[in-house]
């Protein structure tokens, strides 16, 4: 059962900012939702948080929030969790690093670059996620799933 009863509210000031307005009517301005487990269970265990890092709020998953706040939430975590998901590696400039990868995303195609294969890291199953050097991460949600290329140019680096 959610820790958020019904008196707690979710809306939208005119800032944009998302505030949560608790049980006793205190206004909690610039709250973000935070998933427990992003990648292995996303939609199980979502907090809300205050801008000091301070859980406010915990659901158990995403069928405990109401249908007009789930949008907010939803909102809050695709402008927060920025991931790019590969679809197919299609250059690699050499099979030692650091190397320069170009890739498909679904956002789109870009280059990113591997500093070794530990930035190469998996999370659960065939999951994995991969960090550039810039510290971007990218994951790749089955790689039993990538195409023939793709898996054989992943599989030089594991």
């Amino acid at each position: 059962m959610s820790q958020y009863p019904k008196p707690h509210q979710l809306e939208r000031d005119a800032l944009g900012r998302l505030v949560l307005i608790d049980a006793v009517g205190t206004r909690h301005v610039g709250v973000y939702p935070v998933r427990a487990f992003p990648i292995t269970a996303p939609g199980a265990g979502i907090s809300i948080m205050d801008q000091s890092g301070k859980e406010l709020c915990w659901f158990d998953g995403i069928t405990t929030i109401p249908e007009g706040e789930l949008a907010l939430l939803e909102e809050g975590l695709a402008a927060r969790e920025f991931m790019p998901v590969i679809e197919k590696i299609t250059e690699v400039s050499t099979f030692a690093t650091p190397s320069i990868w170009d890739i498909e995303t679904d956002r789109g195609p870009t280059r990113i670059r591997l500093k070794g294969e530990e930035d190469i890291r998996r999370i659960a199953g065939n999951t994995l996620l991969i960090a550039d050097s810039n510290g971007l991460q990218f994951l790749i949600k089955d790689s039993t799933q990538l195409d023939k290329v793709s898996k054989k140019l992943l599989d030089r680096f594991r």
